[in-house]
Protein backbone atom coordinates (compact mmCIF):
# COMPACT_ATOMS: atom_id res chain seq x y z
CA UNK A 1 0.00 0.00 0.00
CA UNK A 2 1.50 3.33 -0.54
CA UNK A 3 2.59 5.89 1.49
CA UNK A 4 1.22 9.30 1.34
CA UNK A 5 1.33 12.92 3.33
CA UNK A 6 0.68 16.43 2.79
CA UNK A 7 1.05 19.49 4.52
CA UNK A 8 0.44 23.27 3.54
CA UNK A 9 2.81 26.24 3.59
CA UNK A 10 2.10 29.65 3.57
CA UNK A 11 3.25 32.45 0.14
CA UNK A 12 5.48 33.88 2.57
CA UNK A 13 9.58 33.91 3.19
CA UNK A 14 10.35 31.46 5.31
CA UNK A 15 7.85 28.72 3.38
CA UNK A 16 10.58 27.19 0.85
CA UNK A 17 12.93 26.11 4.43
CA UNK A 18 9.93 25.02 5.94
CA UNK A 19 9.09 23.22 2.70
CA UNK A 20 12.51 21.41 2.60
CA UNK A 21 12.61 20.79 6.06
CA UNK A 22 9.07 18.91 6.09
CA UNK A 23 10.13 16.44 3.06
CA UNK A 24 13.95 15.91 4.78
CA UNK A 25 11.87 14.80 7.72
CA UNK A 26 9.56 12.67 5.90
CA UNK A 27 12.46 11.10 4.06
CA UNK A 28 14.26 10.54 7.08
CA UNK A 29 11.02 8.67 8.76
CA UNK A 30 10.78 6.31 5.53
CA UNK A 31 14.09 5.62 5.47
CA UNK A 32 14.74 7.09 2.11
CA UNK A 33 18.17 8.10 1.87
CA UNK A 34 19.17 7.05 -2.11
CA UNK A 35 17.73 9.82 -3.10
CA UNK A 36 16.76 12.24 -0.70
CA UNK A 37 19.21 15.25 -1.51
CA UNK A 38 18.05 14.86 -5.36
CA UNK A 39 14.34 15.74 -3.99
CA UNK A 40 14.82 18.17 -1.46
CA UNK A 41 16.77 20.01 -4.14
CA UNK A 42 14.02 19.87 -6.59
CA UNK A 43 11.41 20.50 -3.93
CA UNK A 44 13.20 23.51 -3.14
CA UNK A 45 13.06 24.70 -6.64
CA UNK A 46 9.21 23.79 -6.94
CA UNK A 47 8.56 25.75 -3.74
CA UNK A 48 10.53 28.86 -4.69
CA UNK A 49 8.50 28.91 -7.84
CA UNK A 50 5.61 28.39 -5.78
CA UNK A 51 6.27 31.40 -3.75
CA UNK A 52 7.13 33.55 -6.46
CA UNK A 53 4.88 33.19 -9.07
CA UNK A 54 1.45 31.89 -7.32
CA UNK A 55 -1.10 34.25 -7.42
CA UNK A 56 -2.52 34.37 -3.89
CA UNK A 57 -2.54 31.62 -1.23
CA UNK A 58 -0.23 29.58 -0.52
CA UNK A 59 0.94 25.47 -1.34
CA UNK A 60 0.70 22.73 -0.75
CA UNK A 61 3.43 19.87 -0.90
CA UNK A 62 2.69 16.22 -1.00
CA UNK A 63 4.92 13.69 -0.87
CA UNK A 64 3.88 9.52 -1.94
CA UNK A 65 5.92 6.37 -2.05
CA UNK A 66 4.85 3.33 -3.89
CA UNK A 67 6.17 1.03 -6.49
CA UNK A 68 9.43 2.26 -5.93
CA UNK A 69 8.71 5.71 -7.01
CA UNK A 70 9.22 8.68 -5.09
CA UNK A 71 6.76 11.79 -6.14
CA UNK A 72 6.81 14.84 -4.99
CA UNK A 73 4.30 17.70 -5.81
CA UNK A 74 3.68 21.14 -5.09
CA UNK A 75 0.17 22.16 -5.68
CA UNK A 76 -0.58 26.31 -5.80
CA UNK A 77 -3.01 28.69 -7.23
CA UNK A 78 -1.22 30.62 -10.00
CA UNK A 79 -2.36 30.51 -13.52
CA UNK A 80 0.31 29.96 -16.53
CA UNK A 81 2.53 26.24 -16.81
CA UNK A 82 6.05 26.65 -15.96
CA UNK A 83 8.54 25.47 -18.67
CA UNK A 84 11.99 25.18 -18.53
CA UNK A 85 13.61 28.61 -19.24
CA UNK A 86 17.21 29.18 -21.37
CA UNK A 87 18.88 31.33 -19.07
CA UNK A 88 21.79 33.13 -20.97
CA UNK A 89 25.11 32.71 -18.75
CA UNK A 90 24.91 36.17 -17.34
CA UNK A 91 21.04 35.34 -15.70
CA UNK A 92 20.83 34.71 -11.86
CA UNK A 93 17.90 32.98 -11.97
CA UNK A 94 15.45 30.77 -14.94
CA UNK A 95 17.50 27.64 -13.71
CA UNK A 96 14.95 25.70 -11.32
CA UNK A 97 13.27 23.59 -13.85
CA UNK A 98 16.59 22.56 -15.59
CA UNK A 99 17.84 21.15 -12.21
CA UNK A 100 14.61 19.51 -11.81
CA UNK A 101 14.63 18.11 -15.38
CA UNK A 102 18.79 17.05 -14.78
CA UNK A 103 18.19 15.25 -11.58
CA UNK A 104 14.19 13.92 -11.45
CA UNK A 105 13.28 11.00 -13.35
CA UNK A 106 10.04 12.69 -14.51
CA UNK A 107 8.53 15.66 -14.14
CA UNK A 108 5.33 17.25 -15.26
CA UNK A 109 2.71 19.79 -14.48
CA UNK A 110 -0.88 19.19 -14.34
CA UNK A 111 -3.29 22.07 -14.47
CA UNK A 112 -6.51 22.28 -12.25
CA UNK A 113 -9.37 23.71 -13.71
CA UNK A 114 -10.50 26.53 -12.93
CA UNK A 115 -7.18 28.02 -11.82
CA UNK A 116 -4.30 26.41 -9.98
CA UNK A 117 -2.22 23.51 -10.67
CA UNK A 118 0.39 20.53 -9.19
CA UNK A 119 4.05 20.59 -10.36
CA UNK A 120 4.73 17.32 -9.67
CA UNK A 121 8.69 15.39 -9.69
CA UNK A 122 9.12 11.74 -9.64
CA UNK A 123 12.56 9.31 -7.91
CA UNK A 124 13.16 5.51 -8.32
CA UNK A 125 14.06 4.71 -5.06
CA UNK A 126 15.36 1.45 -3.78
CA UNK A 127 12.58 1.52 -1.27
CA UNK A 128 9.06 0.64 -1.76
CA UNK A 129 6.15 0.29 0.85
CA UNK A 130 3.94 -2.25 1.20
CA UNK A 131 1.35 -3.66 4.14
CA UNK A 132 3.80 -5.45 5.96
CA UNK A 133 6.61 -2.40 5.92
CA UNK A 134 9.24 -1.08 3.49
CA UNK A 135 11.00 -3.54 1.16
CA UNK A 136 14.13 -2.92 -1.12
CA UNK A 137 13.09 -3.31 -4.69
Amino acid sequence: MPRSVAQRFPRADGAVPEARSFLGGVLEEWEITDRSDDAVLCLSELATNAVRHAACGGFVVEVSLGDCRLRVEVHDAGAGVPRTGRPSDDDTDGRGLLIVSSLADGWGVTPHDPCGKTVWTEFKTEQSTTPIGVITC
